[in-house]
């Protein structure tokens, strides 16, 4: 049993843009994606406040956004860098496993990665992050660069209140499946 701590929250801006990109889409018709939250189990409540003092975390969490675009299942993980090296690490075994499948089932997984040294955002898709982790898994690289990220999948603020227009990354993603 992993222990509830602030580790969670180190993605907690790029999730909160994609919070509100979400209710824009939402509200403009274009998607319908929702945040998953990580199952806890509470251990100790203050009985004043009712607030959460002390939890575990139940079962391991699938992915934190799955929803529909345009009819298109999509689910997708956002991880923050604080560097120009991703590593594999923060992607987990079980999230790997749950994309895999999503996909098999015909659906779109991908990472929403967000570089803060640069200040640079990144749909990376499955089949990419796949290749990292069977190149890790084979006794590669642990992690993958900046560098090996495809600047055609960078993210940029959108119009009419779409933060992180993520949605023209996808639009790429599924012409270069087409191929």
């Amino acid at each position: 049993m992993s222990t509830w701590n602030s580790r969670g929250l180190r993605g907690s801006h790029l999730e909160e843009l994609l919070n509100l990109t979400n209710v824009r889409y939402r509200e403009l018709g274009l998607a319908l994606i929702q945040k998953i939250p990580t199952p806890i189990k509470p251990i100790r409540i203050e009985k004043e406040s009712r607030h959460i003092t002390l939890a575990y975390f139940d079962q391991k969490s699938t992915v934190d956004y799955i929803g529909t675009v345009q009819g298109i299942p999509v689910c997708f993980d956002a991880k923050e860098c604080h560097s120009d090296t991703f590593p594999l690490q923060n992607v987990h075994e079980h999230q790997i496993q749950f994309m895999k499948d999503f996909e098999k089932q015909g659906g779109v997984s991908f990472l929403i990665i967000y570089y803060s040294a640069r200040d640079r955002y990144f749909y990376q898709p499955f089949s990419s992050i796949y290749r990292f982790w069977s190149r890790m898994e084979e006794g590669g690289r642990k992690s993958f660069t900046f560098e090996e990220i495809a600047d055609c999948y960078e993210i940029f603020p959108g119009k009419n209140g779409v933060f992180l227009h993520y949605l023209e990354a996808l639009q790429k993603d599924l012409e270069a499946r087409e191929e």
